[in-house]
């Protein structure tokens, strides 16, 4: 015979004190939580969203990164011939690129953050077709002239449309602002390649990265085949979007880790209140659970009925949470992105999964905080509890 949920809920109203301690406990690590992931899962969207299934990357082969790369100009020319990558009336949709990370102030604080500079062909825009030019124009081949990622614009001192910035020994002006969907390229600054080689004093014909755009998507493997076979190259073939995903790894991981710790000590609190909360209402209703207990109600139906007032606080506490953290979604933030040692802008992104995943996380602090309090008021003795009375 099990004992009405009533019951429970009234039992909760009763002690409010100490359940609105117990419930904003759990609200807290539930809130938590939940931020640490939508951090490590808006850095990752932000990455992928940078690959897209109908390009290839083209890199020297075992570089682990663009930062590490190094692709000859013959290379390149013996890549535009391969099959697989798309052409236009110009020849092959490729970008052959050059990467590097030069200071400029926040606008926030002053103080100096690493851009990410990336040197591309003219026709980058029909390769990475999402990046749309939002205000000015491209830059023209050949000149000192850049456009400028959305986040940066609005992250870094200088870097707006009209203005003339100094690095590297060169004078650069800012031509355009684009804007690449939410991706990793919408904090970076770009311009011609062969310009950001020479001013950098690098060499003319080293590039470090080669992106093709593909006749379609299915083309990826022969064009892999094809140039990993080719006796004149050394290089890895991989797509676009699979190469960004792993470059997130290692900040996601971290993110992700220490998120954990940081909820795991929260949640040992939250437990502990929980556990407050219950073993108050086991010592304050001895004379209920004997009454119960001596019409008829078993042991397990008095666990069962503690579990769930456990769970109704603690479901209560993760719904709390989960409103109070909704409004970090799609705030904007920025870190350190270790694999190009570059600043990089991204937002919270709180989705269905992740309020899932906090209220499971509240309802399993709830049970290991009745479970042990449910069992003690089931193993009352009726007898010596009705005594007692």
């Amino acid at each position: 015979m099990a004992i009405p949920l009533i019951y429970n809920v009234r039992s909760v109203r009763a002690r409010w004190t100490s359940t609105i301690v117990a419930i904003l406990g759990i609200a807290g690590t539930v809130g938590v939580f939940i931020a640490m992931l939508s951090l490590a899962h808006g850095f990752k969207a932000t990455l992928v969203a940078s690959g897209s299934p109908d390009n290839a990357l083209v890199l020297r082969a075992g570089s682990p990164s663009e930062m590490m790369g190094g692709v000859t100009l013959d290379s390149i020319k013996v890549i535009a011939d391969a099959p697989g990558i798309a052409r236009d009336a110009n020849g092959p949709l490729l970008t052959q690129e050059v990467v590097g990370v030069v200071p400029f102030p926040l606008i926030s604080t002053g103080t100096d953050a690493n851009v990410q500079i990336r040197g591309v062909s003219p026709n980058v825009l029909d390769i990475r077709k999402f990046t749309k030019i939002a205000t000015g124009r491209m830059f023209a081949p050949g000149v000192s002239e850049l456009i400028v990622g959305k986040n940066a614009s609005r992250t870094y001192a200088g870097l707006t449309l009209g203005n003339v910035v100094n690095f590297a020994g060169g004078h650069w002006t800012v031509v355009g602002i684009f804007d690449a969907g939410g991706s990793a390229f919408d904090s970076e600054v770009w311009c011609d390649s062969h310009i950001l080689n020479e001013i950098m004093k690098r060499p003319p014909n080293i590039f470090q990265s080669v992106t093709v755009h593909l006749q379609n998507t299915d083309s990826f493997q022969t064009l892999k085949d094809s140039l990993t076979s080719d006796p004149r190259l050394n290089v890895d073939v991989m797509r676009e979007i699979d190469y960004y995903a792993k470059q997130s790894t290692t900040m996601t991981t971290l993110i992700t880790v220490l998120g954990g710790l940081v909820a795991a000590i929260m949640a040992i609190g939250a437990v502990f209140g929980a556990l407050n909360t219950m073993y108050s209402a086991v010592s304050e209703r001895g004379r209920e659970i004997a009454t119960m207990r001596a019409v008829g109600f078993g042991g397990a139906s008095v666990v069962f009925s503690f579990l769930v007032e456990a769970l109704l606080i603690a479901f209560v506490g993760g719904l709390l949470g989960c409103l109070a953290v909704l409004p970090l979604n799609g705030l904007t933030t920025s870190t350190m992105n270790f694999q190009t040692f570059s600043n990089l802008a991204f937002a919270f992104k709180i989705t269905p999964q992740l309020l899932v995943q906090g209220v499971f996380f509240a309802l399993v602090m709830g049970v290991v905080g009745g479970l042990l309090p449910a069992a003690r008021a089931a193993a009352q003795p009726v007898a010596t509890a009705l005594r007692s009375l």
